[in-house]
């Protein structure tokens, strides 16, 4: 008897600036949600002290108690060591070393606990739940800080042998350029919010010099960062140097997805983050790149499209680590 189908379900998604803890009975809907600042700089105790008792207050408010969780399942970025279940210092959370999260919950809780890298579970939540529902072949594009990928191929999540299939931002597109995974010009350079940020400060110190107006320059002058949410509220309003930004980032997505569609055939490309939010001003400029750069029959074939999960992915991805969804 499958029990995760009469118990309940732990969800844990742990990020750089909040984790939430869930639960559910039937994913995705979720039944209770707690949520916290990560606060990576205070090391991982405090964090894994609010997720057990996070999970245990939750319980108690359904009328339950350990003994009714079936499975536990941990999204987070990696590194990490799958099997064992071991946060291995990732770059959004430096001070969680060796934290053995598998152990320290299975201990707590007296149930299985199944980890997962965020991209990978971020792909199995949209193939099931999301836009890459119906597919066999997928990519799910992790477009935030930093850019990667989780690989669906024949149904199926596609880990490779070290569990580090899917790295599309260590790819080099250009000798020179915006740093991302501490390499010039890699695809994580040019086309995350990371790298969108350093190629905007380029674009409106040009501006200026050039006395182009921005509406980018009150933030550059401050010495302020400048963020992909700065750069795509200038966009929405015509700033011209904010559209050129996205034009350019739109244009190195669509070379490193050119790459995927020709390496790996997908029928869908599913990208998350930048891509939810900022629609075709990304996109269009990627699927013109697509179309001039990867092989015809499956350029034509692949479609390329926002996750449709929005912020609730992460949810979902934790909750299906949960259901063992491979």
């Amino acid at each position: 008897m499958d029990t995760t189908k009469s118990k309940l379900l732990v969800g844990i998604d742990i990020g750089g600036t909040k984790t939430a803890v869930l639960l559910s009975s039937t994913p995705p809907e979720v039944i209770a949600r707690k949520e916290f600042a990560t606060r990576p700089a205070q090391g991982p105790e405090r964090a894994l002290q609010l997720i057990k008792s996070g999970i245990r207050e939750m319980l108690a408010e359904q009328g339950a108690d350990a003994t009714a969780i079936a499975r536990l399942g941990v999204s987070c970025g990696g590194p990490l060591d799958r099997v064992q279940g071991i946060i291995q210092s990732p770059p959004n959370l430096p001070t969680w070393d060796d934290v053995p999260i598998k152990a320290i919950l299975e201990r707590e809780f007296q149930a299985e606990c199944l980890i997962e890298n965020d991209a990978n579970a971020g792909a199995v939540a949209e193939h099931r739940f999301g836009a890459g529902k119906g597919c066999q072949n997928m990519v799910f594009l992790t477009m935030g800080t930093g850019l990667g990928a989780g690989v669906i191929t024949d149904g199926r999540l596609y880990r490779g042998t070290n569990d580090l299939a899917g790295e599309v931002g260590h790819v080099r597109l250009t000798r020179t350029g915006p740093i991302g995974h501490n390499k010039k010009g890699s695809a994580e350079g040019w086309a995350s919010g990371g790298g969108m940020a350093q190629v905007a400060q380029q674009a409106v110190a040009a501006a200026l010099k050039k006395k182009r107006p921005t509406r980018l320059a009150k933030l550059y002058r401050s010495g302020g960062p400048i963020t992909a949410k700065d750069i795509g509220a200038a966009a929405r309003q015509g700033d011209k140097v904010a559209l050129e930004v996205l034009e350019t980032t739109g244009e190195k997505l669509g070379e490193i997805l050119a790459i995927l569609v020709d390496l790996l055939n997908p029928d869908r490309i599913v990208i998350g983050g930048l891509a939810m939010r900022l629609g075709d001003l990304l996109l269009e400029p990627a699927r013109r790149v697509i179309k001039r750069e990867a092989l015809e029959l499956p350029a034509r074939t692949c479609q390329v499209i926002p996750a449709s999960l929005g912020e609730s992915i992460g949810d979902a991805a934790a909750l299906c680590i949960a259901m063992g969804i491979q």
